[in-house]
């Protein structure tokens, strides 16, 4: 089933989580902390996991957060390794989709959860796939954001060039706003509190008022398109059992209308929502986009 759906205005962007937190991950190399923020009555029934984009940080899903904290859910935004409040890996290398799985995986049980609904954004959908695709998944609902089994050259090129230029630093906030404004364009049209929200996130400024990404550049060395190109997870899709949202930017390179169909097709056949306007990936942040989000998980 496909919908195609229009934007509405964003809520608001100015609550902050309820409570934040780390846990302690291991890689071959040694230890690392993974850094949440955390949504809701920490007793809730429901608990959603939200996993981010490549680049991105937990805080991009704020508005979805505390939309489902409303509605009673317990919600969880970790930074991935490398990303945010997170350690950085020692091997830039480990930046892979073994080692995520297996850090949302101490993470599912650091909060005691034994099911629950997993919202992926981008990457964040990938570890996704790859966790309801085993057997005995904690996952229980699936939510993939412009994100699917085969990934294209073209896209994975230019998320590769975006990547691996990407400046160390930025004389000003400015500056540092015009560059996300430009390579995250594909978002779509953003308000000005939106971009602040993104961007604020990403950010840390330094002793001597410039400021750095909260991103380590090692996971430059990890993404590697034709490793990518050559990466198929459809028989992790086939295996995925749980009822499913796909999300797409009707625009999106990364996410091809044919592969979202067959998407809808095989596996767990999932409902296909698409939003005009924006390619990849949509960011949540407005009313509507999150509506569909939460509507969906209290339907299914």
């Amino acid at each position: 089933m496909s919908d195609t759906t229009q934007a509405r205005p964003g809520p608001a962007l100015s609550r902050s989580p309820d409570r934040q937190s780390y846990v302690e991950c291991i890689s071959k190399r040694g230890f690392h902390r993974v850094a949440y923020v955390e949504w809701g009555e920490p007793t809730a029934s429901r608990v959603a996991i939200c996993v981010h984009g490549l680049t991105r940080q937990g805080r991009d899903f704020d508005p979805l957060a505390c939309a489902l904290a409303a509605r009673g859910w317990r919600v969880i935004c970790p930074d991935l390794a490398g990303r945010g409040r997170s350690g950085r890996l020692r091997d830039p290398n480990e930046y892979a989709l073994p080692q995520y799985a297996m850090d949302l995986t101490v993470l599912i049980s650091r909060i005691g959860a034994e099911k629950v609904s997993w919202i992926g954004t981008s990457l964040g959908g990938l570890i996704g796939i790859v966790m309801a695709g085993q057997e005995n998944s904690p996952v229980e609902r699936l939510v993939v954001n412009d994100i699917g089994p085969y990934l294209p050259w073209p896209a994975l090129f230019r998320i590769g060039s975006d990547v691996g230029s990407a400046p160390r630093s930025f004389p000003s906030y400015e500056s540092a706003l015009s560059f996300y404004r430009k390579v995250l364009a594909p978002f779509g049209d953003l308000t000005s509190e939106e971009w602040d929200h993104l961007v604020r996130h990403s950010m840390e400024r330094d002793a001597d008022g410039s400021w750095r990404p909260l991103c380590d550049p090692g996971i430059a060395a990890a993404f590697r398109p034709v490793f990518l190109y050559n990466l198929s997870l459809w028989s992790y899709w086939d295996a995925v059992r749980c009822p499913t949202l796909v999300l797409r930017g009707a625009e999106s390179d990364l996410l091809l209308p044919s592969t979202a169909k067959e998407m809808t097709q095989r596996g767990p056949c999932a409902r296909l929502v698409e939003f005009p306007g924006c390619g990849h990936a949509p960011p949540l942040l407005n009313r509507h986009q999150v509506s569909v989000v939460t509507d969906w998980l209290d339907d299914v």
